[in-house]
């Protein structure tokens, strides 16, 4: 397809065009720049950083922040318990929004009408955060690796896209064609109903584990046992209550220069912390828009 020339344009398209040129161009910068801004601290050394010599690249490259990210044993730790909580989480997740979602899809399904109301109601009111904790207490989730689990196993927004994404995606003329084969739900729904949902899946996927990566609200009301924090709740420690505990330094040099070890700590955290879902989003990237648009839009 040829390309129109930017001078044979009207004179309001080109003043349209270089506007908004101009206004993506700092939503660009206003956007890219705190990123990447962190990880050129994060790659500079304590002094550069804590005297605020980086503007845009790194300053005295040094890999100090990552060393006593690596050496703190609570990082690790708490690196380890985000990584369960989300692998694990995400397949509940994805497990009980997709079966759901299948069986609110069906037509047949006795008390649908009402199924639906009963879930869309809470996505409007709750309990509130006092009986939601006795609830927790009484069912002895608290403290508990599954209180970052099971709470929120079933997201009603991700259950009606996958329901919307199934009416519409898949005909009822091949139900009723497997049916009259001798086809039982269960079998249609593993199939099925799975192969040609890889696209909702993939969504729910991405949703489910960049909530559950990120949460740290469950842990901060329900754990009280540090060595199930994730790693969220050692991040907010580190930014917002300014709490490194340099004695989990190992190394005696950043234990001596303990306040430029934090500046940087703080950064490379930033960055350790976002990178697995920064790489994860590109191989489900191609599946986003296809599941979202279908989910959401058709039906």
């Amino acid at each position: 397809m040829s390309q129109t020339k930017f001078s044979t344009h009207p004179a309001s398209d080109k003043v349209y065009y270089i506007i908004s040129g101009f206004i993506l161009t700092f939503i660009l910068i206003a956007v890219s720049y705190p990123l990447i801004y962190v990880l050129s601290a994060s790659f500079s050394s304590g002094n550069a950083v804590s005297s605020g010599q980086v503007l845009l690249w790194p300053v005295d490259f040094s890999l100090e922040g990552y060393e006593a990210v690596f050496k703190n044993k609570d990082i690790l730790r708490a690196y380890g318990n985000t990584f369960l909580y989300t692998v694990l989480g995400t397949l509940v997740n994805v497990t009980v929004v997709m079966t759901c979602a299948y069986a609110l899809s069906r037509p047949g399904l006795k008390g649908r009408g009402g199924f639906m109301f009963l879930f869309t109601f809470t996505m409007f009111f709750s309990g509130g955060l006092i009986p939601f904790y006795i609830l927790m207490k009484d069912l002895h989730l608290i403290n508990t690796m599954w209180v970052m689990v099971l709470p929120g196993a079933l997201s009603v927004y991700n259950m009606i896209i996958a329901r919307t994404f199934i009416q519409s995606s898949i005909p009822g003329e091949l139900i009723e064609a497997t049916s009259i084969d001798g086809c039982s739900d269960a079998r249609f729904f593993f199939s099925f109903v799975l192969p040609l949902s890889k696209a909702v899946i993939a969504v729910i996927t991405l949703f489910s584990a960049v909530g559950h990566w990120n949460a740290y609200f469950n842990a901060l009301m329900y754990l009280n046992d540090r060595s199930l924090y994730p790693l969220q709740i050692i991040l907010r420690e580190i930014l917002i209550m300014n709490q490194v505990d340099v004695s989990m330094i190992m190394d005696p040099e950043l234990q001596v220069a303990k306040a430029q070890a934090a500046a940087v700590l703080k950064y490379s955290l930033i960055v350790v912390a976002t990178l697995p879902i920064l790489c994860v989003y590109p191989f489900i990237q191609k599946y986003f828009v296809k599941g979202v648009m279908i989910g959401s839009l058709k039906g």
